[in-house]
């Protein structure tokens, strides 16, 4: 495989984004909470509804994939809780930390990097993996970043207005009784759903604009850690017991070692949650990925 090919094709455009995010916020002053509300409540939604009605999968398959994904979410979750914990960090650190720990960057970079490296079957399953992941990131990482700033029930009940919270299981119903949307709803949901991933990553660059204290640097080197090794190595763990055939086992470790999800930057300026350091390790960890995706993709092929 050609990493290099990998990075100009991956790696580089998210990098580009992400830049010009950067130069948009430095040169014009233009605020990016506008755009992070949009995302938040129009292009994400889109995106979710539009991924888990297209998915194929029989229910069984997308059940097996999606348990292993949420063993694997909530393993990492419990470990970024207990480092918190022993660190005493603040509500708002904590969440931002379980953030950045827990979801990756599965769709926008993940998939491509699958595609390439295993073919469409493999792929298929990724796409599962991602599906499952945007649903618990959109519902399950909403809380989280709400806690920060809210109690336990106030954080639960917000998550009545987030709007992928709706999408989700009408995407589900729909999809379970073969329902074909008509012209009329897809064409629209599907502009927003594509328009959903370059608006993070404009918003990921404005959001890097700011700067990160130095007392952060040794947090981000346990992100680092913990998005880029720990994670991939409970995910190969994982593929035995729940009896994964090849192609599944490949998706299921690679999406897990992709850094940390932009999103992440999405609901920790929602929810006013260190975004700053959110948005740190976004590129800190995109950065690195290369360096422990080379051995790992020798590993599978």
């Amino acid at each position: 495989m050609n990493l290099a090919h990998v990075f100009l094709e991956t790696l580089l455009p998210v990098m580009i984004l992400a830049g010009l995010g950067m130069l948009l916020r430095r040169r014009l002053h233009i605020d990016p909470k506008p755009l992070s509300q949009i995302v938040f409540y129009v292009f994400l939604p889109a995106l979710v509804f539009q991924l888990l009605l297209q998915n194929e999968f029989s229910l069984a398959e997308m059940v097996r994939m999606a348990s292993y994904v949420v063993v694997l979410l909530g393993a990492m979750a419990a470990l970024a809780w207990t480092v918190a914990r022993l660190l005493r960090l603040s509500r708002t650190m904590t969440s931002g930390l379980i953030l950045c720990i827990v979801f990756m960057n599965a769709g926008n970079l993940g998939l491509p990097i699958t595609q390439l490296a295993f073919g469409p079957v493999t792929l298929a399953w990724a796409s599962v993996f991602y599906a499952t992941m945007a649903l618990l990131s959109n519902s399950a990482g909403a809380w989280i970043a709400s806690v920060g700033r809210a109690s336990p029930g106030r954080a639960l009940a917000g998550l009545l207005r987030v709007p992928a919270v709706y999408a989700i299981p009408l995407a589900l119903v729909l999809h379970s009784y073969g329902v074909t949307m008509p012209p009329l709803v897809e064409v629209p949901v599907g502009l927003l759903a594509r328009a959903a991933v370059p608006s993070m990553l404009l918003l990921l660059g404005m959001q890097l604009s700011g700067n990160v204290r130095r007392e952060h640097f040794g947090l981000l080197g346990f992100v680092v850690a913990a998005r880029l090794l720990v994670s991939p190595l409970i995910a190969w763990g994982l593929t035995g017991p729940f009896g994964f055939p090849p192609a599944a086992v490949q998706a299921g470790i690679l999406e897990a070692a992709m850094p940390t999800a932009v999103v992440n930057s999405i609901l920790a300026s929602q929810y006013d949650v260190e975004p700053e350091f959110v948005s740190s390790a976004i590129l800190v960890t995109t950065l690195l990925s290369p360096l422990t995706l080379a051995p790992l993709l020798q590993a599978l092929l």
